[in-house]
């Protein structure tokens, strides 16, 4: 009783805590921890996502390269990928160059 009579003579007096309570401390403390491991993991997979994003790039243009070698090779680059099948144009002749 002791504890609860001492805080409401200071309450009467006007004295204000001078410190938060060891578990509200302990309750922000996880708080921002948490936020900056997660600010952490969020800076980790934006630099995978951009390493990621620059191998689809260097994959689009190897693609680039490769219908570059069959309209060389085959006059059209309307290859069907899964059976390898050559699409020429509507008039049945490539320009097809040796």
């Amino acid at each position: 009783m002791a504890k609860n009579t001492s805080k409401k003579i200071k309450e009467l007096k006007g004295i204000k805590p001078e410190k938060i309570t060891d578990a509200q401390l302990e309750n922000v403390q996880n708080v921002i921890n948490d936020i900056n491991r997660t600010q952490m993991e969020i800076g980790q997979m934006e630099s995978k996502k951009h390493a990621m994003l620059h191998h689809v790039t260097v994959l689009q243009e190897k693609v680039g390269e490769i219908k570059e070698e069959f309209e060389k090779a085959y006059g059209t680059a309307d290859v069907n990928i899964q059976d390898g099948t050559i699409n020429y144009p509507e008039d049945g002749e490539a320009d097809k160059k040796d």
